[in-house]
């Protein structure tokens, strides 16, 4: 299976998903103008994300092709990289020249400060016809667990042209994340971002977010806080052994992230055969999964990781139960690790409830880091060839056009997977 066709897999099942309520889109008006009534006069958020896609056999002469890669894939490329989005909603007025930045630590590299800009406002394109949404066809097979076996009572089949709709959810129904609402373009506020097209920086291997932040403008107060170190940039997912082929058990391990508080796993693959979409999920109990693999309230995580649904942060092995994705040409493990939120207000949160909390500023900090590595590619190690365990290992001293190096290896098995 192609990384594109995953991805086309997944956006399809995503929409089919909300077309049948199953999962949480979007939030509804009621729930927006509730949160806009309770809101403080400005929210300023920021999300910080570490990502890292690795190849099994991806050496150093080959690293120039992460963003050839990238490029082809729509994605950020191979390899560990960061980025931060940052957000901001005022209720104040607007002035005739409206201008806000975010000054940085030295230690974040990223130049002196990151100017926040007010996109320019799009006309609202004309509704056309009203689609008409057919009863989708799909057949899933469910699968869950860190397993090296498939457990009792899987598969789940799911099958839509066997199912009622309320069947097809209530089959697919797992934790749902609590409601998240980050600053946004909205009637009555002010809404600006960064990255934007007055300013893109690209975020250093070595940044760090650690110091003093002070965000000013002519439409907010100023806001000054803190970044400490456990929600500085996190650690990229980094898988020490990926062992087992698609007709075993696939066994992983990754190293252990200082300041993760959970992780989760989830794998897909398309069977060539009979055309079912297979979904394993690392949670040990009945749950696809939908939802989580992104940002979550720490509240949530905490919550889920006693639902045994999220690993605690004291794991760092997993398995793929044996034989599941034999039927496939291949597929993706996605993993993420959940960093703790960060949060500061002026004033800051009173102690007693009863009291009145008359909020000038709120500033919110969310952390992810995520990771993706292919199956079905002998990957035994991810840090070396894609050879088969107890092969001769790469020497130097082999003539040029001898052998295959394990590069160029490396790249044959890359381009029947990704088809470029």
């Amino acid at each position: 299976m192609t990384y594109a066709t995953s991805k086309k897999l997944v956006k399809t099942l995503f929409a089919v998903l909300c077309t049948l309520a199953v999962i949480h889109c979007s939030p509804s008006e009621s729930a927006e103008k509730t949160k806009e009534k309770k809101a403080p006069a400005t929210l300023y958020w920021m999300s910080v994300s570490t990502q890292n896609q690795t190849i099994p056999g991806m050496s150093d002469e080959m690293s120039g092709m992460g963003e050839f890669m990238g490029k082809r894939l729509g994605g950020p490329g191979f390899g560990a990289s960061r980025s931060l989005r940052l957000y901001l909603n005022s209720l104040q007025p607007l002035p005739n020249e409206p201008s806000a930045t975010h000054d940085i630590p030295l230690g974040q590299k990223m130049g002196g400060t990151l100017p926040l800009l007010i996109p320019e406002q799009k006309g609202r394109a004309e509704k056309g016809p009203e689609e008409r949404v057919e009863k989708p066809k799909l057949r899933m097979l469910l699968y869950w667990g860190c397993s090296e076996t498939v457990g009792k009572g899987q598969p789940r089949i799911i099958d839509t042209e066997k199912m009622t709709p309320l069947a097809f959810g209530s089959a697919l129904k797992g934790h749902t994340p609590s409601p998240q609402y980050p600053p946004s373009p909205r009637a009555g506020w002010i809404y600006a971002d960064w990255p934007n097209k007055k300013s893109s920086v690209e975020i250093p291997k070595d940044s760090s977010l650690r110091g003093i932040h002070f965000v000013h403008g002519n439409y907010l107060p100023d806001i000054k806080f803190t970044i400490d170190r456990r929600h500085d940039f996190m650690a990229p997912v980094e898988f020490t052994s990926v062992k087992g082929d698609l007709t075993e058990s696939v066994r992983f391990m990754w190293k252990d992230i200082p300041t993760a508080i959970g992780y989760f796993a989830t794998a897909m693959a398309h069977n060539e055969k009979s055309g079912e979409m297979i979904i394993w999920s690392s949670s040990a109990v009945p749950d696809p999964g939908y939802g989580l693999m992104d940002y979550l309230p720490s509240n949530d995580v905490k919550q889920f990781i006693r639902d045994k649904v999220v690993m605690d942060p004291d794991t760092t092995t997993c398995a793929i139960p044996k034989g599941i994705f034999k039927e496939s040409n291949g597929g993706m493990i996605q993993f993420i690790a959940y960093g703790d939120d960060m949060y500061a207000s002026s004033p800051p949160k009173p102690k007693d409830p009863k009291e009145p909390w008359d909020l000038i500023w709120s500033v919110r900090l969310r952390l992810k880091s995520t990771g993706m590595i292919p199956l079905g590619m002998d990957a035994a190690d991810p840090q070396r060839s894609g050879e088969k365990e107890g092969a001769e290992p790469f020497s130097d001293d082999r003539k040029s056009g001898e052998e295959e190096t394990e590069s160029t290896k490396t790249l044959k098995k890359l381009k029947g997977i990704f088809r470029f």
